[in-house]
């Protein structure tokens, strides 16, 4: 698939979402608060959005349904690596968008690099796609890496291939990826061993040979539904559908830093084993008493507190959303990663939503405005001037 295909696809399909809502670029811009120009150039294929926050309101704002959703955050996921490879590769497509307008109806996102090795995250708010796989081009790069020349101690010279050195580097590096390789045999080995050891006759069906295998986002089928299930056993809210999509995500990695493991939203054997002996109930607030408490902390301005918190995370306190750089976006008001370490917060306290209600009001009270979630603020203007 070429780096072409992919943001077509992806574009093709909001254009779908939109053309059967009926709303005009005009309406979705106010709705999302995104310029109505950014919103068609997401559309035309012609710019990848590196957060999928404004993507995912757009999106729900044109009815999008759960597997319209999972697939959209799949075709978005695609388009953001293919845009990525560009601009390794230097393409067109690498840059920035565009720089707004002089009639300022297209405003420029702040520049965040979205890789790995990203210096700072998004605002909270921002959104994105889990890592890319590691493909056996790059298994193969690493091997191929293993025979090239091996650099002098001056870091200028080659050894050449009939050096002593190199007769005898060559084997033990051999001997260093043989061993790796048998190292992680055995440990998967181990891993399948214990979880078969697990499912022996004890009528647990993730530990069966039909969920042998991790459950994760895009499956639909009764491994799903068990995990569904076992997560609305242990409290959870959620739809109990078989389809592994945004929802059952959210809830697999509150559930995941609730109990002390890598959130990282993928059900494996430490995850199965957790919830089917949870060590704590999943406890959170509805909706209502959330908008309550928004409006008690944020006294100063309570009706603008609540459309943030409702634009962020439509007033759920166990809302998840990843970003393209790895990291996330916690709770109520979605505090990013980074501004949680500022704030001496945690995962598990931003799930808190008493916690999350008073950091962000400490962060509201800071800067005199809600500019920390640009978006939702974007919007709630366009709604207030309209």
């Amino acid at each position: 698939m070429t780096a072409t295909v992919d943001p077509e696809r992806f574009a093709a399909f909001l254009r779908s979402l939109k053309e059967r809502s009926g709303l005009s670029y005009e309406a979705l811009a106010q709705r999302t608060g995104s310029s109505r120009s950014s919103l068609h150039r997401y559309c035309s294929g012609s710019y990848v959005p590196p957060d999928y926050g404004p993507v995912h309101r757009f999106a729900l704002i044109c009815g999008a349904s759960p597997t319209e959703l999972r697939e959209l955050h799949r075709l978005w996921a695609v388009a953001d690596m293919s845009r990525m490879a560009d601009e390794g590769s230097g393409g067109e497509k690498a840059g920035a968008e565009p720089t707004a307008s002089p009639d300022g109806t297209d405003p420029v996102p702040t520049a965040v690099a979205v890789t790995a090795a990203a210096t700072e995250p998004r605002p909270a708010g921002a959104t994105g796609s889990a890592p890319a796989q590691v493909t056996q081009a790059e298994t193969a790069a690493v091997s191929a890496t293993a025979t090239e020349s091996v650099p002098s101690a001056a870091g200028t010279t080659a050894v050449s291939a009939g050096s002593p050195w190199r007769r005898r580097a060559l084997p033990l590096l051999g001997l260093c990826l043989l061993l790796l390789v048998a190292g992680g045999t055995w440990m998967t080995l181990a891993t399948r061993q214990q979880a078969a050891a697990e499912s022996a006759d004890d009528g647990r069906l993730l530990f069966s040979a039909a969920c042998a295998e991790p459950v994760g986002m895009g499956q639909h089928d009764t491994c799903v539904k068990e995990v569904q299930r076992l997560l609305a056993k242990a409290g959870a809210d959620i739809s109990v559908d078989s389809s592994f999509g945004p929802q059952t995500l959210r809830r697999v990695t509150a559930f995941q830093v609730l109990h002390g493991l890598d959130p990282d939203g993928v059900v494996g054997n430490e995850t199965k084993r957790a919830l089917y002996e949870p060590k704590e109930r999943i406890r959170s607030w509805s909706p209502s008493k959330v908008r309550q408490r928004v409006r008690q902390v944020f006294a100063e301005d309570p009706d603008h507190a609540v459309a943030i918190a409702d634009c962020q995370s439509f007033l759920d306190p166990l809302h998840i959303l990843p970003n393209t750089n790895g990291t996330r976006n916690w709770g109520v008001f979605q505090i990013s990663d980074t501004r949680l370490r500022e704030l001496g917060g945690t995962p598990r306290k931003a799930l808190e939503p008493e916690w999350n209600i008073e950091a962000a009001h400490r962060l509201w009270k800071r800067a005199g405005n809600f500019d920390d979630w640009p978006y939702c603020e974007r919007a709630y203007k366009k709604s207030k001037s309209s």
